[in-house]
């Protein structure tokens, strides 16, 4: 039976009401729609029709990924190399372009790729240890850069990519870190500057997981070149590659970076040779006293507000007048709730009107009920959305609230962060996650692993005196530099 036909009776809120208060969030995130890239150009436009070629080095587990899901269908870039080490991972990405009329050729070194004049750009997805020594080599040269997270490992990499940049300033430097790219984020944070949930002042953020986190290794050598994210001299462990995408989107919404971060940290449970942390429990402290509150565990799952399928991984945003859940993980899912609990405690202060022209949100909403955050939301109050069309979105939201329908990007984000690189490549541009997200973002990693470690208090200023003079290339475990 259509659902339609169900909504009065299981409605909990009146159709105009809903309508009213729908539309109220629907203005903010319907102005979040992606846009162009508006910031200035820093390279000289390419003739229409052209293409990237490009370098792909360490094609492992998320490389694959990548060359697989996504960049084998963005046409407006070639893969024109592929490196790794590990024979195994080269086979299996080959396995890509078979049949295909263009093929990749392969190396085992990644200067060879570098020392080639018809390669513009590099994608770099090695184990962490990597980052820097590959990226270091691709500026000088002449390559634009693509790098997973975290883009640097230690301190003095933070000092040395700073120096590289401003040496080679019109060279592309981007980071895997595509919340920054997503609707979702976009919509969430247009909301949150236009004052929908009153000031934030607490996110908090978990990625639970239950799992051992290792790969099968049949042959001992290869221990630690295949487990590396287990081990500290290779990997930044759990804020590397977890906590380091969530503390980016607590920048981006509060629009400023941490002042210090305090935490616990521990391996009380994987008790097989690994030497990272299996649990972290973080404080960041922000300038204007808002708390980032950040989780990751590898016992259990369970997940952190409204019960929804995932990967235990969730931010949750809360001002004072409501909230934000959001989360990537399987699927983009946002929802935005009134706190209607100040309201019944009589300590609501007057309704704004500024946070978004001519409309005001309705006062009912219960606690525990939201609005499902639609990338390409409409206004429902705009005297340009006619009778059947404010019909059609009314009766979408409401399958979207039950659970029946669910949002969805416009594109996958993963997808976005690559296609955008390789149009900035072309057309000149500046990626949403530069050099400087990527640097942040990475000093935030660097400084909470040195909490725990330490135990004690570290303050973001104290990266500014760590590591300086002290920039070098790092061999990795099998003796090779790549």
């Amino acid at each position: 039976m259509p659902a339609e036909k169900h909504m009065p009776e299981e409605s909990q809120m009146k159709r105009r009401d809903f309508v009213k208060s729908a539309g109220a969030a629907g203005a903010a995130v319907a102005a979040a729609l992606p846009r162009a890239n508006a910031a200035p150009g820093i390279l000289t436009a390419k003739a229409a029709g052209e293409r990237v070629n490009y370098g792909f080095i360490g094609p492992g587990s998320r490389g694959a990924r990548l060359l697989g899901r996504h960049l084998q269908h963005i046409g407006i870039g070639r893969c024109a190399a592929l490196c790794d080490i590990y024979e195994r991972n080269l086979k299996r990405a080959m396995r890509i372009y078979e049949g295909k009329e263009e093929q990749p050729d392969t190396y085992s070194d990644y200067h060879e790729i570098l020392d080639r004049k018809d390669i513009e750009a590099v994608f770099i997805t090695t184990p962490l240890f990597m980052h820097y020594p590959i990226m270091k080599d691709a500026l000088e040269a002449g390559k634009h850069v693509f790098c997973e997270k975290s883009l640097v490992f230690k301190p003095e990499e933070v000092h040395g990519l700073r120096e590289l940049h401003e040496k080679y300033p019109n060279q592309i430097i981007q980071v895997g870190l595509q919340r920054r790219y997503s609707a979702y984020y976009d919509a969430a944070k247009r909301i949150i500057d236009q004052g929908a949930i009153g000031k934030v002042t607490h996110i908090h953020a978990q990625w639970h997981r239950n799992t051992n986190w290792r790969r099968g290794v049949k042959d001992p050598s290869l221990e630690e070149q295949l487990n590396w994210r287990l081990y500290k001299k290779y990997s930044g462990g759990l804020c590397a590659e977890l906590m380091s995408h969530q503390v980016d989107v607590a920048d981006r919404m509060l629009g400023s970076s941490p002042k210090s971060v305090v935490g616990v940290g521990g391996l009380d449970y994987w008790k097989d040779g690994r030497d990272i942390f299996d649990n972290i429990q973080l404080i960041f402290e922000y300038p204007g006293g808002e708390k980032l509150l950040y989780s990751a565990i590898s016992t259990n799952r369970h997940i952190e507000g409204r019960r929804v399928p995932g990967d235990g991984c969730r931010e949750i945003i809360m001002g004072t007048d409501g909230s934000i859940e959001i989360t990537l993980i399987p699927y983009g899912d946002g929802m935005w709730f009134r706190d209607a609990m100040k309201i019944r405690m009589g300590a609501e202060e007057k309704p704004k009107e500024d946070w978004v022209a001519g409309a005001t949100v309705a006062d009912t909403l219960e606690q525990g009920e939201g609005l499902p955050i639609i990338p390409g939301i409409k206004d429902l109050n705009s005297p340009e959305i006619g009778f059947v069309e404010k019909e059609m979105e009314f009766a979408k939201r409401w399958l979207y609230q039950k659970g029946i329908m669910a949002p969805e990007e416009d594109k996958d984000p993963e997808y976005k962060e690559l296609e955008s690189f390789l149009l900035d490549v072309l057309e000149g541009g500046r990626p949403k996650a530069d050099i400087e997200v990527g640097l942040q973002d990475s000093i935030a990693v660097i400084l909470a692993n040195k909490c725990m470690e330490d135990e004690r208090k570290i303050y973001f200023s104290e990266i500014e005196e760590m590591g300086k003079d002290k920039v070098k290339l790092t061999k990795g475990p099998n003796g090779r530099r790549a």
